[in-house]
């Protein structure tokens, strides 16, 4: 892309952003919709302004990067222990149960091959956790007590479906599965989500030292940044996604998080929560935060070309129809096994449904080792499209149906 084309399109994705996340706030509808409908509106979908450039994706992965650290700045970890197994439940369930079901589906009544649907149940299982907090932060629920198993649960989801991407990648290239090789970085990412915020945590206290003595404004913020591009760049070299290195920078940096360490003949080291440090950097991020991570939700729809649609085709529609099925059910009967009050068992079951980036990374990927032809791909589209759309305003109406019914 050449520079003046970049800045051309970097304008027109801020100002379609900002204004249809403006108008759709005006009317009650979470500003999320308003990203994404951008994304449709300027990208292949109707406009054509703006397509999937390498360059614009990288821009959204920062968004996206950032908005995690702020998911983990305002993650507390001792209530998040509290929910127990709440977390592995959800995600264990809704994970496998839309992988088994579109499998089954797929193999059964379509007779499709079996790499084929391995990559569909695949594509199904995906919850992306960035629009399903964007969400619950919009509806002024993030600090909820469900939206903290959501959280957990989505992190879980995000870490099983790069085992299975990963798994599917190999068969699709090699032709055959190492199980070893995926149980190494499924055991690499384990290391990397309990290691890495104690390192950070170290890092953000030298950090903070420096700050407090810094000859010139802004080492918070550029320190901060550099951690958070460094430990997303780790997360990327032991096999997890990179937004995983985003959040557990931001648990470092959390009013909430400390931890001790025993030196030997009863020497303590403590790393005490720090929350002034987190005020701060808090204040200095978000502008950050609010300008990139919109570029994340606009790209989302950019990549949804709803356009590649063949919209006459039966055989479309039908496997779609069954898969949308799938996929609402899958994941709105994950909050329904935990042991919560039905309300925030539907709260759970809702947040867990959007797919977004997440599955387009499965059916792109599929689609471009010639795995899935041009009318599975079209379904898939359609699944993942409405699967994106759909939960914002289901959330907002029972939140919305939840406030106004009388004690």
């Amino acid at each position: 892309m050449e520079l003046h084309q970049f800045f051309l399109f970097l304008a027109i994705i801020l100002i379609a952003a900002r204004l249809l996340s403006e108008t759709v706030a005006r009317f009650g509808v979470p500003s999320v919709i308003g990203e994404l409908l951008a994304g449709l509106l300027i990208g292949p979908s109707l406009l054509g302004w703006v397509t999937p450039d390498t360059t614009m994706k990288l821009l959204a992965e920062i968004g996206i990067i950032l908005l995690l650290f702020e998911v983990g700045m305002d993650t507390d970890l001792s209530r998040l222990a509290r929910s127990g197994s709440k977390p592995v439940v959800v995600a264990l369930i809704g994970f496998s149960l839309p992988f088994v079901l579109g499998y089954s589906l797929s193999t059964w009544l379509f007779g499709l091959p079996e790499l084929t649907a391995l990559f569909i149940g695949g594509t199904l299982t995906a919850t992306s956790i960035g629009i399903t907090v964007r969400v619950l932060d919009d509806l002024g629920k993030r600090h909820s007590d469900e939206a903290q198993i959501v959280i957990g649960a989505a992190v879980l989801d995000d870490i099983l479906g790069v085992l299975v991407l990963a798994l599917m990648f190999q068969f699709s290239v090699e032709e055959e599965v190492s199980f070893r090789a995926v149980g190494e970085v499924g055991l690499y990412i384990l290391l990397f989500m309990v290691l890495s915020p104690l390192v950070a945590k170290m890092a953000s206290m030298l950090i903070d030292h420096f700050d407090q003595h810094a000859a010139t404004p802004g080492l918070l913020l550029t320190m901060a940044l550099s951690l958070i591009l460094l430990f997303s760049w780790l997360a990327h070299a032991v096999g997890a996604p990179e937004i995983m290195g985003g959040f557990a920078a931001g648990l470092a940096f959390s009013q909430h998080f400390g931890f001790r360490l025993w030196m030997g003949r009863g020497a303590v080291l403590a790393f005490k929560p720090s929350p002034k440090l987190a005020h701060r950097l808090e204040e200095q991020m978000r502008p950050l935060i609010h300008t990139f991570s919109p570029l994340f939700f606009v790209m989302v729809g950019v990549s949804l070309n709803l356009n590649a649609v063949n919209w006459g085709s039966a055989f479309i529609w039908e496997l779609a129809a069954l898969l949308l099925l799938i996929a609402f059910f899958g994941k709105f009967i994950s909050g329904f096994c935990i042991r919560e009050s039905r309300r925030n068992q539907m709260a759970i079951g809702l947040s867990m449904i959007p797919r977004g980036e997440v599955g387009l990374i499965f059916a792109q990927l599929g689609f471009s080792q010639g795995i899935l032809n041009g009318e599975l791909y079209a379904a898939l589209l359609i699944v993942i499209a409405l699967t994106t759309m759909s939960p914002p305003f289901l959330l907002k109406w029972f939140y919305g149906a939840k406030s106004n019914k009388p004690e």
